[in-house]
């Protein structure tokens, strides 16, 4: 796949379906650099410590892994936040940090890593959601930056596929997350809660994060060289399927 040695960039890459992609790269041989704040509990991967919500963190990503890797290959924008807010509820502050870390920071660290990505001609991988087409109740400004990353990803492909850099972006749906299993374990009626949140998926389950990380990778590699400027759902038919009267 091309993968081995290449130097693969994951934000938030220590936990959830960021911890999935990053043990994926590593699997095949890739320098792996993880960008987060906490020590991510992994083997065999660089970390950054890094506030995304700030633009001169996103800048010192970049320039600390030129510093020891002196190339990045691979960027993936996985760290992002999701307050339940609708637009009245959500004060202003709240909207800002959302869109910093969500679409602020993947802006900045392309800005930053595209002249080195123009010497590998490197790939990007945006983590988006189902979120940035449809909408959840109180997701306002959760939906607006997915949105926005679903736009940015086909704007750098249409802008930077002449200097050989594909971009596309990976839509996840209900994935298995720590966060999402914690919530579903929470519910009073586990089992029920379970079997509702399986019916909503023609596959009749949800995803889980080694799901994504495949597509993450494959996108990534050689094997995906003319695929660029796409959004692909990953959501186990959620999205195709009309709901019917409860």
């Amino acid at each position: 796949m091309g993968i081995e040695n290449r130097v693969v960039v994951v934000t938030g890459g220590g936990n959830g379906i960021g911890a999935a992609i990053s043990e994926r790269f590593c699997q095949d041989g890739a320098e792996v650099v993880i960008a987060q704040r906490s020590i991510p509990q992994m083997k065999n991967i660089t970390h950054v410590s890094a506030d995304l919500c700030v633009p001169q963190e996103c800048k010192k990503v970049i320039s600390q892994t030129i510093k020891k890797f002196g190339r990045i290959d691979v960027l993936v924008n996985n760290a992002g936040m999701m307050l339940e807010k609708t637009v009245e509820e959500m004060s202003l502050e709240h909207w800002e940090k959302t869109i910093s870390l969500n679409l602020t920071a993947p802006f900045l660290l392309c800005k930053y890593a595209m002249p080195h990505l123009k010497k590998t001609r490197g790939s990007i991988v945006n983590i988006g959601s189902i979120e940035g087409m449809v909408a959840n109740p109180k997701h306002a400004a959760y939906c607006a930056s997915k949105a926005g990353i679903h736009a940015l990803t086909k704007s750098l492909s249409v802008n930077h596929g002449e200097d050989g850099i594909r971009c596309n972006a990976v839509a996840p749906g209900w994935i298995d997350t720590d966060l999402n299993v914690d919530f579903v374990e929470s519910m009073p009626n586990l089992e029920e809660f379970k079997a509702k949140i399986g019916k909503i998926h023609p596959i009749g389950r949800t995803g889980k994060p080694s799901e994504i990380a495949r597509l993450v990778y494959w996108l990534s590699s050689e094997e995906a060289s003319f695929i660029t400027g796409q959004v692909i759902v990953v959501d186990g038919g959620r999205m195709a399927k009309l709901s019917l009267p409860s």
